[in-house]
């Protein structure tokens, strides 16, 4: 990756459209790196971890997020729609409150 280049994704469906070339029709990782402007080491790594996992190993691990983290950085909320935000915040946070007292 070359200075101030941002990072790829890839999406489970090109990953696996990758690693079904090599092992379906026996392209090698050499030339699907060029095909496809990836690293060959990259291309190694998930053919690893799909003969681990199967198609498993591309599902998102990602975690949702903090969802009140709208209610300090968006600036295209309704009022509504903050107000909702803060209700359930202010929801969440009496329950925990409440499991500290007993």
């Amino acid at each position: 990756m070359k200075k101030g280049q941002k990072k790829r994704k890839w999406t489970k469906e090109q990953k696996l459209e990758i690693i079904g070339k090599h092992l379906n029709e026996h392209i090698s990782v050499r030339t699907l790196e060029k095909e496809y402007d990836a690293d060959r080491s990259m291309i190694c790594h998930w053919l690893k971890d799909y003969g681990e996992y199967g198609e498993a190993a591309f599902d998102s691990k990602r975690h949702p997020g903090n969802h009140f983290a709208a209610l300090h950085t968006s600036k295209t909320l309704t009022e509504t729609e903050r107000l909702k935000l803060q209700l359930v915040k202010l929801e969440i946070e009496n329950e925990r409150l409440k499991k500290d007292i007993k």
